[in-house]
């Protein structure tokens, strides 16, 4: 088994990837979904996130309110700080816990694991290989604004808040550009992937 990182930035296309790595044979986990499940109600971290941002954080169901926690970490180092504290662990374990069950059941398997903050919480040390979804900083920008329907400045302030794009390629060991057709990039995509099932079966004993 071979296990990859799979990062990128905000409107880098990293869903996108991610859904081609698995149309070709990847295992896939996404640490998105799991931060979604870890956070369920009456979950650990449900109750420290309810303990620390008090009942605001939750919708009128009990479940966690992620558009209102989102609007008041944003440009909060500190509140975003205490609530990543409570999550990555969470997600972190999850994420560990499935990999030594796939470890012991896929023989020659290539896993690929999509966490958004890989570089940022220095997990990418963890693999291997770190694959980043690359687009340039004014291609990000447009994209973002046309996706969500926003103002410049408002996509220039969400792309500013995370770790510069740039910055992130020397972290990677491969590098998908997005920034061309969809067709370039599902080849670049299958490259990558074919680069990772080769590992895998050199690993196979």
């Amino acid at each position: 088994m071979v296990v990859a990182g799979l990062t990128g930035g905000i409107a880098t296309g990293k869903s996108t990837v991610a859904g081609a790595l698995a149309s070709f044979g990847a295992e896939l986990i996404d640490a998105d979904r799991i931060a979604r499940d870890v956070v369920r109600k009456d979950m650990p971290a449900w109750r420290l996130i309810r303990e620390h941002f008090g009942p605001k954080a939750l919708l009128e169901d009990g479940r966690i309110d992620r558009e209102y926690l989102g609007s008041i970490i944003f440009g909060d180092d500190e509140k975003k700080s205490l609530l990543n504290s409570i999550v990555h662990p969470a997600v972190f374990e999850e994420i560990n816990r499935r990999l030594l069950a796939l470890k012991s059941h896929a023989g020659g398997a290539v896993v690929v694991c999509d966490v958004p903050l890989l570089i940022e919480t220095g997990m990418h040390c963890d693999f291997e290989e770190v694959i980043l979804v690359y687009v340039p900083f004014d291609v990000q920008v447009e994209r973002l604004m046309s996706r969500d329907k926003i103002s410049r400045d408002v996509a220039l302030k969400k792309v500013n808040s995370q770790m510069p794009i740039e910055e992130k390629r020397q972290y990677a060991t491969m590098i998908i550009d997005n920034s061309g057709s969809r067709e370039q990039t599902y080849e670049q995509a299958l490259s990558a992937y074919r680069h990772l099932k080769e590992k895998a079966k050199e690993a196979r004993p």
